[in-house]
């Protein structure tokens, strides 16, 4: 696995870097990559999603520098932001690992081994996806899949202004609260490349699909 640090992106700048990779990786021609980013502000709209869970006026959320996005991802709303780590695994799943909603459950354990780097535990909250620390979601999941690789992935809000969740009904569910790793912990912020780098241990210690899709 090859990981790329994309540093701060546009979400389309790094939509087109997944779907180049997709493309390299499902003809072989290229190894399993997992990038890492973080985004200019954006709201992004999954398959299923409805414009509906976005609740401020479009030209409000232009006015703040917020960009709306259709993602051909799973899931509803979700906000995008600095502050905020997201990694896109381009992983192949071959064998055993031909499993979307094992694939799912495995970003949700990255997401849980994370924050246990951290001293953080999170929670498990029946029928709804992500990652969640007392009974707040700190974590988003949603995925493409072409030709069994995967693309699209998991964010993680770290030092992110959780002000702009206010803007959205985030995966589009009534009462569900957003918190961040820096409120969490009650510090005054946290670095985002040795974040970076627990990340992508996390990617390679969880189990399950860790042999399959994260060999070096």
């Amino acid at each position: 696995m090859k990981v790329i640090n994309l540093g701060q992106t546009g979400f389309l700048e790094a939509h087109e870097i997944q779907l180049d990779l997709v493309k390299k990786v499902s003809l072989g021609i290229s190894e399993n990559a997992l990038l890492l980013t973080e985004h200019r502000p954006c709201i992004t709209i999954g398959r299923r999603g409805s414009r509906d869970n976005i609740l401020s006026p479009e030209q409000h959320l232009r006015s703040q520098g917020i960009e709306i996005f259709d993602a051909d991802r799973g899931g509803d709303v979700t906000y995008h932001g600095p502050g905020q780590l997201v990694a896109y695994p381009i992983f192949k799943l071959e064998n055993e690992a031909r499993d979307i909603h094992g694939f799912l459950r495995f970003l949700e354990e990255v997401g849980r081994h994370f924050l246990a780097q951290y001293s953080v535990t999170a929670e498990e909250r029946p029928g709804l996806r992500g990652v969640w620390v007392s009974g707040k979601k700190i974590g988003s999941i949603g995925i493409g899949v072409k030709k069994w690789v995967t693309y699209h992935g998991i964010a993680i809000n770290l030092n992110t202004d959780l002000t702009p969740f206010s803007f959205i009904r985030p995966c589009g569910i009534d009462g569900v609260e957003v918190s961040s790793l820096k409120n969490i912990l009650g510090s005054r912020g946290l670095d985002i490349e040795d974040a970076k780098d627990k990340l992508r241990t996390s990617f390679k210690e969880v189990p399950f699909l860790a042999e399959a899709v994260c060999t070096d």
